[in-house]
């Protein structure tokens, strides 16, 4: 058991919170019991996630897609109700870590997915250096890539090959990163893996040769917040369980 405060400092500071500008709020989101002893974790506070903590008897739930976002009009209706009410009924908390969770060296997103790619990182790109970059080791081409994402994520990638061009460097970052694709090309990446594909980036790969992949938002961010649950069950001695509910984007 742990006092929620104390959980949500631990995880303010490991994560190092205080140092990126994100796009909605970071930690509680939503206030519950003061005590946590089992913690639900799962990449977005859906409905269906919410449903799972109250029939698992969840103290906390912890993800990396809370409720809130900048620009939203804060009126608590429809799907927005839905969820708000079925956590405070419950008195469950909600902790939620974004950009954060993308950036961190061991726990993060970007971290847990390059490790399960077998790729090592030795440096960092884009918005607040979450992208990663480094060797492309054993794989030689587009191809290879396409092949080790759908072995590591149980997912078809989109691919945009390029010219064809051997692999030397292979920059990643995690969710609707396409928009890094640029900084990461910029980096020296001769191919890009995120998560989504918008329609500029098909026209930047033929044009530039440098390969992307778009390898789903949900399935390039499951693993930050598995390991960071992890992290807080070893820690604090409080159970830990993670819920990948589908998702096929």
């Amino acid at each position: 058991m742990i006092d929620r405060d104390t959980l949500q400092n631990h995880l303010h500071a490991v994560l190092d919170v205080g140092r990126f500008k994100d796009y909605g709020p970071n930690g509680l989101q939503v206030e519950g019991k003061a005590e946590v002893r089992t913690v639900l974790s799962g990449v977005t506070a859906s409905l269906a996630l919410i449903e799972a903590a109250i029939a698992q008897g969840a103290d906390a739930i912890l993800v990396h897609h809370g409720l809130f976002w900048r620009g939203q009009d804060g009126r608590v209706t429809g799907w927005m109700k839905q969820r708000l009410s079925r956590l405070l009924a419950h008195d469950i908390n909600l902790l939620a870590y974004h950009l954060p969770l993308d950036a961190h060296a061991e726990w993060g997103n970007n971290a847990q997915w390059g490790l399960r790619m077998g790729l090592q990182a030795d440096a960092r790109f884009g918005e607040q250096y979450i992208g990663f970059i480094g060797p492309a080791g054993a794989l030689r081409s587009a191809t290879d890539l396409a092949a080790r994402v759908h072995t590591a994520l149980q997912r078809e990638p989109v691919l945009l090959p390029g010219d064809g061009r051997p692999l030397r460097r292979i920059a990643w970052c995690s969710g609707g990163a396409q928009g890094h694709f640029e900084q990461a090309m910029a980096a020296g990446a001769d191919a890009f893996l995120t998560g989504e594909i918008s329609e500029p980036q098909a026209h930047l790969s033929r044009e530039t040769g440098v390969a992307f992949l778009a390898c789903g938002h949900h399935a390039s961010e499951r693993y930050g917040v598995q390991a960071l649950g992890a992290h807080l069950a070893s820690q604090f001695g409080i159970q830990h369980t993670f819920l990948d509910l589908d998702n096929p984007a």
